[in-house]
């Protein structure tokens, strides 16, 4: 079957005394029905490339399966006299979220358990299903969670009631995805928050239940058309906090819980460049602040003088303070330091660092956890580490270990190795690299390797362990993961490094990384495959063009790849509020800058790698137009005889397809398509030595 060839209408975008040529933009018109059909030929394309790897998709399938589980349950969290959890069970797309009600943890076994949610219930076959935000009222009676089956950021507010296990009437539409419903202290009140016509949270509202969600009350709208609005209740549960946020700039509104009909006060108004979090401890608020202070450093001030501040932990540049968690009995801050994230305890005034074992790892605390807890939840994990929560105690500082996530089927650390790696950028600065592979699989030389990277927003890229990694780590796959300027991997600084007129130094650090993994003889170019997805899409489309020569296949998921047209349309949902990322095109800089790396601005008639595309037609995030355009001016352009596929979800967005076997299948696909073009047979087993 031969590929498909989109038509070109000519579309100049003239801008800046400069014209770009866009033939392929009568892609974005999703309702004409010739756009349709064309995204249909493209997954016609796709099936027919991928029917010879039909068993070898079935294969890996099947070795991931096998590593699923009969049951995990995650370690209950106490919030009053319940403890929360979720579990999963191996026939099960979806996770059960439950509770049991008892006096301590060493009670739970003969507790009885009391079905909170179950995800299995709500799926429709074959349909799509996010459920998020699952907030429960201070008396534990009424459950409000948000659910959507489209693959939109808009979501709907159900509210369960606890005892009799039916929906209450309320139903509250178009409500964002993140941060967007809490509870009063009284149950009675409901704040959510909703989007406007560009998918922008930018509205806080206040429901009264039992009401009519079109008489709701509009308590807060953000007017600026950079900033969003989300909202969190304070660790004690006493405060809701309202974020006006930007990538720069925030503001905070604060609320006592048990005064739902009390007007928001502003906790320290907005100023260009200043970003902060709030938190609850005591008699005081915690306030975590980059004000002269670029990895941020932490006050407290009197709940009734806001303005009285008085420093908690003082700045230090090489420690990158992130999240902060007040418990009655002890303070703890997560945040970075030497690459790693870390956590602290505040003890005698003084930061005390959770020393860990290995020299890799990513530790977190447990989210939800009660203000009064006696033992705090701590989740670790590395690249050879199952997660594994501890119980630390608030005033001793000692952990235990509580559990460690089942890995199913032979599972031997030892057989494998994780790595630190460095790599030189053009600028001479190191980029940090993590690695993880079967002892032999280097023995007889470079090996097939899998490189990925993210890089923006300030997002990172942490050494994780992933069980359904084993069954290509058994193959010899080198699994590595650059963590490029763009996230926060090394403190904010790294993040301004890889943002606005410093992006490319994100594209180069990654081809950087590649050069050094061929130059270390971890791997060779015929041997190797990029992944990313979303701005990680455009990470390595950027790459593509600038040193794909570099890859043998490169896997773009939901790219980001039309950014110039895309930061100039406002209509685009999320654009406004991308400016302090990439940058605003209306500006003549910011233009030929976000030009000069566009992935589809920058297509040339020459040699490209395999490449592996997805997306989906309800992505509210990048817009299906954008890989869609994108792969029509390859097929035009690019002058070898490689694989250009393109998938589309036709019924899901951003986040593919739900539910968790259905994820594993799409992994299993992709990964048989790379596997395939590095020359990996299927019979190649490191656990048999060849």
């Amino acid at each position: 079957m031969k590929p498909p060839i989109a038509k070109r209408i000519p579309h100049p975008h003239e801008l800046h005394g400069d014209v770009r040529e866009d033939d392929y933009y009568w892609l974005k018109d999703r309702d004409n029905p010739e756009v349709i059909q064309y995204l249909e030929e493209e997954n016609e394309y796709f099936k027919d490339i991928m029917r010879p790897l039909e068993e070898r998709t079935e294969q890996i399938y099947q070795s991931m399966i096998d590593r699923v589980p009969e049951s995990e349950v995650q370690v209950p969290v106490q919030r009053g006299p319940y403890f929360y959890y979720s579990r999963l069970e191996k026939s099960k797309q979806y996770p059960i979220y439950a509770r049991k009600k008892a006096t301590n943890r060493n009670m739970l076994e003969d507790a009885t358990e009391e079905i909170v949610l179950d995800l299995n219930e709500l799926a429709e076959e074959n349909g799509y299903l996010s459920v998020t935000a699952l907030r429960l009222s201070n008396d534990q009676t009424r459950l409000a969670y948000l659910e959507n089956r489209d693959g939109t950021d808009r979501y709907t507010v159900f509210i369960k009631d606890m005892a009799s296990g039916e929906l209450l009437p309320d139903q509250i539409p178009n409500v964002y995805i993140y941060g967007s419903v809490e509870w009063s202290g009284c149950g009675d009140y409901l704040f959510y928050t909703t989007v406007d016509d560009n998918e922008r949270p930018c509205r806080l509202w206040r429901h009264k239940l039992g009401s009519e969600a079109g008489s709701d009350e509009l308590i807060y709208e953000e007017t600026d058309e950079t900033f969003t609005l989300y909202m969190e209740t304070s660790q004690s549960g006493k405060f809701i906090f309202v974020y006006s946020h930007s990538t720069t700039t925030s503001e905070v509104r604060m609320l006592h819980t048990d005064e739902p009909l009390s007007t928001f006060e502003v906790v320290d108004e907005r100023r260009e460049g200043i970003l902060y979090d709030v938190e609850h401890w005591g008699d005081d608020l915690l306030i975590l602040t980059n004000e002269n202070a670029m990895n941020f450093q932490l006050f407290k001030c009197p709940i009734d003088d806001l303005h009285t501040r008085e420093i908690v932990v003082a700045y230090k540049e090489e420690r990158f303070l992130q999240s902060i968690y007040p418990f009655r009995d002890t303070l703890v801050i997560s945040g970075r330091e030497n690459g790693l994230t870390q956590i602290w305890m505040l003890r005698d005034n003084e930061l005390e660092l959770i020393q860990w074992d290995e020299p890799l790892y990513t530790v977190g605390v447990v989210s939800n956890q009660s203000y009064e807890a006696s033992e705090i939840l701590i989740q670790y994990d590395s690249l050879l580490t199952p997660r594994t929560t501890y119980g630390l105690h608030p005033l001793s500082g000692e952990k235990h270990c509580l559990q460690v996530a089942p890995v199913s089927g032979e599972y031997d650390h030892s057989q494998f190795r994780q790595e630190q790696l460095w790599a030189t950028a053009e600028d001479g600065v190191q980029v940090p690299l993590t690695a993880v592979y079967h002892k032999d699989a280097l023995r007889d030389g470079p090996a097939p390797l899998i490189l990925y990277g993210y890089g923006s927003y300030g997002a990172n890229s942490d050494p994780r362990f992933d069980p359904y990694r084993l069954p290509l780590l058994e193959k010899g796959i080198v699994f590595v993961t650059a963590q490029v300027r763009g996230g926060s991997e090394m403190g904010r600084g790294w993040y301004e490094d890889g943002k606005m007129q410093n992006k490319r130094n994100s594209f180069t650090d990654f081809i950087a990384a590649a050069q050094h993994l061929i130059d270390e003889g971890y791997t060779t170019s015929s041997q190797m495959a990029a992944r990313g997805g979303s701005a990680g899409g455009l990470l390595v489309g950027a790459v593509a063009n600038m040193a794909g020569d570099l890859f043998q296949v490169i896997v773009p998921a939901v790219p980001f790849v039309d950014v110039v047209t895309t930061m100039l349309d406002t209509s685009i949902p999320l654009t406004t509020l991308e400016w302090d990322e990439w940058g605003n095109p209306q500006k003549a800089e910011d233009y030929f800058y976000m030009k000069s790396y566009s992935p589809y601005d920058n297509v040339e008639a020459k040699d490209y790698p395999n490449l592996y595309i997805t997306t989906g037609l309800n992505d509210p995030r990048v817009g299906y137009w954008e890989p869609a355009k994108w792969v029509a001016r390859l097929r035009r352009l690019k002058t070898d005889d490689n694989i250009l596929v393109m998938k589309t979800n036709m019924g899901a967005g951003h986040f593919g397809a739900s539910g968790r076997f259905n994820h594993l299948k799409e992994a299993a696909e992709c990964y048989a398509f790379v596997l395939d073009k590095l020359g990996v047979t299927s019979d190649v087993e490191m656990a048999n030595p060849r």
